[in-house]
């Protein structure tokens, strides 16, 4: 497995130089500033990673603010005890995309943002989860989440600010080339390999897991 200075050299050289890669790099948030996001975006952004999925992204973003008003704002406690005849509602309303089991995912990962408050909240437990353990957090979003398995949780948590990987064909090219995995990774044995790989990476850098996932796709 090459160090990350040699990966990262790779994709410099790729992209015009560091400067130019540097310019490409995405810093996430701190843990506090992930704590002060309110729940209600928490939803609002896992519901948009879930439509994004397999739609077309441009479809989607048109029709966001029908999303919006439709669900009072991704209220997580109006949404979690949402009534069939409120979702039924939902689903007839020309303003969002109309796909009922999409929409149900609202209604059910409300209900696991509400629990997480006997946690402290999302914004504290999935923002100040350990880095160190993004494998453990992507497995609570597919086991508890409704339909944030996969990418699209990891996607979501992108987009929110955490840091984190993203396994997309390219960083799962670069890390077949290092001889961590040898196919996208499915298996716990595989996703616990990528968590060292990126741990190692990370020791040696000093860098965020979401600028070394950036590096190591910009380096094919």
């Amino acid at each position: 497995m090459r160090t990350f200075d040699e990966i990262y050299a790779i994709a410099a050289g790729r992209k015009g130089g560091t400067e130019a890669l540097e310019a490409l790099l995405v810093r996430p948030k701190s843990a506090a500033e992930l704590a002060a996001l309110p729940e209600d975006r928490w939803l609002a952004q896992f519901t948009r990673s879930i439509f994004q999925s397999g739609f077309n992204w441009k479809v989607v973003e048109a029709k966001w603010p029908g999303f919006e008003e439709a669900f009072w704002g991704f209220d997580v406690d109006r949404c979690a005890f949402m009534d069939d005849d409120a979702f039924d509602a939902i689903v007839a309303n020309p303003a969002v995309v109309r796909n009922a089991m999409k929409l149900a995912t609202v209604r059910e990962n409300a209900v696991f943002l509400c629990e997480l408050r006997d946690q402290g909240g999302a914004g504290r437990v999935l923002g100040g989860w350990p880095s160190s353990d993004y494998i453990g957090l992507l497995a609570l979003l597919s086991g508890r989440g409704s339909r944030l398995g996969g990418i699209t949780g990891a996607y979501a948590l992108r987009f929110l600010g955490r840091d984190g990987f993203i396994l997309s064909r390219d960083v799962v090219a670069r890390l077949v080339a290092e001889g961590v995995i040898d196919r996208q990774p499915g298996s716990k044995k595989a996703m616990a390999a990528v968590q060292a790989a990126f741990d190692t990476w990370q020791a040696q850098s000093g860098r965020s897991l979401t600028e070394i996932s950036r590096v190591l796709a910009m380096s094919l």
